[in-house]
């Protein structure tokens, strides 16, 4: 299990639900690449509602519903393998918005194995 503690790196990665990466949502081509380069984990967050650089304003409600709702995906690690992971969200990421931030890890821990 990785060890994780102290100052660390968070990118975000806010795209559209129906993003597609060779008929593969991009939030889980980029799940399955971070996970392949052995970062500590990534979580994806769907949106009810949002805008972007299109200025058009995606929603879940009913009598407005879209189809390309927000999706952000969210990774954690040291500096060093998120650095070495970004060019992978250079091919991935056509539209959308990939941000840094420095963070402070206080706890990871994973669940231990039931029998």
């Amino acid at each position: 299990m990785t060890r994780l503690t102290g100052r660390a790196l968070r990118v975000t990665i806010f795209i559209g639900e129906t993003d597609l990466w060779h008929h593969r949502p991009v939030y889980t081509e980029i799940v399955h690449r971070a996970h392949k380069a052995g970062l500590a984990g990534a979580s994806v967050f769907r949106g009810i509602e949002g805008f972007g650089a299109s200025s058009l304003i995606h929603t879940h409600r009913l009598l407005s519903l879209s189809e390309d709702l927000p999706v952000a995906v969210v990774i954690v690690d040291v500096e060093d393998k998120i650095r070495a992971f970004l060019p992978e969200l250079d091919v991935l990421v056509k539209e959308g918005l990939v941000s840094l931030d420095d963070c402070e890890v206080i706890r990871y821990a994973g669940r231990g194995k039931t029998e």
